[in-house]
């Protein structure tokens, strides 16, 4: 069997992190099976499907880096809808209902008053074909529920939250169609992962009651279910559901000058028993994802933590991979002796900035006569050597200055600033011309 798993947004809006969630647990289950991952458009709500965020999509996923083996769309699919709901429309498993929504609202007010839960109560199954008739005939449209089993219990074995049982008893018959004609997620979703072959769906927890009804749905068709996943979701770092996950995309991940592995590396592992590790290379993110290490807790998401184990993956890139952000003129040398003090990509500007200059200093006067006979060291040396320890060393002789005393008036002159990367490696780019210039 081929794994293959599948994410399925609507596009009627930007991704978030939670959705981003979702399509790397997706992806990662495929890729440690050596399967595969496909991206299906649920664009059945023609008025709120937009094609810009189909784009964005499969734009956002191709800079996290999940690669996708296949794409299908929903609103290609009607005709497959219109055969299986026919089909089961035949087998006596969708049935059509007229209430209208306000009446509906008055037997959900009706029950709770009576302390009983809304469930719907059928009533469409008590009408004779000449009530059907004679509401049609008053230009009565019907909606379409599917008609539970309620003789058996419904099961499964769920790869997060384990053996998972509901009695179809105590549940609406779920409409799948609208009065119009147009469709609703449950029944098309069920369709497509049978006829896609999907093998394992990994969603959020909220979806536990639609997977009870799908599973009946799969089994009306005669159709194998796919494994299921639920996984606990995404709280803010105060731990409750948090408006602003639902803002958090890839575009604000790139204003904030988050990696695409750092994303990666956070959201893979949170919610999980394992650490979060800043792991740039994919393979070990796949060959460590088990469902079995996710626990049923929320899953907390924190900015925080993201912005640090971004400043970790920073600091593991190589020059090839950054070559296209960092400033014209910026190599493998520069970036590797700025690269430990940045958190971001876009900070490199400013330390290739203090190595070119000009920079602007404030002196202490005090200083002044150690500078200028720094300034006159600096004149003498070999620096095609190391530079930074000759100098050092021999103001020390010269100066008697160790410690602070030595070291922070010559960092401030040279860079304009008492912190910064390690002088080994800043001075000889900084380069011979320039550092007299500055001690001077």
């Amino acid at each position: 069997m081929t794994v293959r798993t599948r994410f399925a947004p609507s596009p009627t809006g930007l991704l978030h992190v939670g959705n981003i969630r979702t399509a790397l647990h997706n992806w990662l289950w495929a890729k440690k099976h050596g399967g595969e991952f496909w991206l299906r458009i649920d664009d059945t709500d023609a008025e709120r499907s937009e094609e810009r965020f189909v784009e964005s999509i499969r734009a956002d996923l191709g800079w996290l880096g999940l690669t996708i083996d296949g794409e299908a769309r929903q609103s290609a699919r009607f005709a497959l809808y219109e055969a299986r709901f026919d089909q089961l429309r035949a087998a006596g498993r969708v049935y059509p209902a007229y209430e209208t929504q306000a009446e509906l609202d008055l037997k959900r007010k009706i029950a709770a008053g009576r302390g009983l839960p809304p469930l719907y109560d059928r009533a469409a199954l008590a009408l004779t074909d000449a009530d059907r008739a004679a509401l049609e005939a008053e230009g009565v449209r019907p909606h379409w529920r599917f008609k539970l089993d309620h003789d058996r219990p419904i099961v499964w074995d769920d790869l997060i939250r384990g053996p998972q049982r509901f009695d179809a008893k105590t549940m609406s018959d779920p409409v799948i169609r609208r009065a119009d004609g147009s469709w609703l997620y449950m029944l098309p979703s069920a369709i497509d992962d049978a006829e896609m072959a999907i093998t394992h769906v990994v969603r959020g927890e909220d979806h536990v009651s639609n997977t009870a009804l799908q599973l009946q749905m799969f089994d009306a068709m005669g159709a194998a279910p796919p494994a299921f996943a639920h996984e606990a979701l995404l709280t803010g770092s105060e731990g409750k559901l948090s408006k602003r996950l639902g803002s958090l995309g890839v575009a604000h991940f790139r204003e904030s000058g988050i990696e695409p592995e750092a994303v990666r590396a956070l959201l893979a592992r949170i919610g999980t028993s394992d650490p979060v590790e800043p792991l740039v290379d994919t393979d070990a993110l796949v060959a460590g994802f088990d469902f079995s290490r996710f626990g049923r807790a929320p899953a907390r998401f924190d900015e925080a933590e993201l912005a640090a184990v971004n400043t970790r993956i920073v600091h593991q890139l190589d020059v090839a991979h950054v070559a296209d952000r960092l400033p014209a003129g910026m190599g493998q040398a520069e970036w590797e002796a700025v690269r430990p003090n940045l958190t971001r990509i876009d900070e490199a500007g400013e330390w290739w900035r203090v190595i070119e200059g000009p920079i602007t200093t404030e002196r202490d006067p005090a200083d002044a006569e150690f500078l200028a006979q720094a300034a006159g060291i600096a004149a003498t040396l070999d620096w095609s050597a190391e530079p930074w320890g000759a100098l050092t060393a021999a103001l020390k002789a010269a100066s008697g200055r160790s410690g602070k005393a030595l070291f922070l008036p010559l960092r401030r002159a040279l860079t304009g600033l008492d912190h910064g990367p390690d002088m080994k490696a800043l001075l000889p780019l900084i380069g011979r011309d320039r550092a007299i210039a500055r001690l001077s």
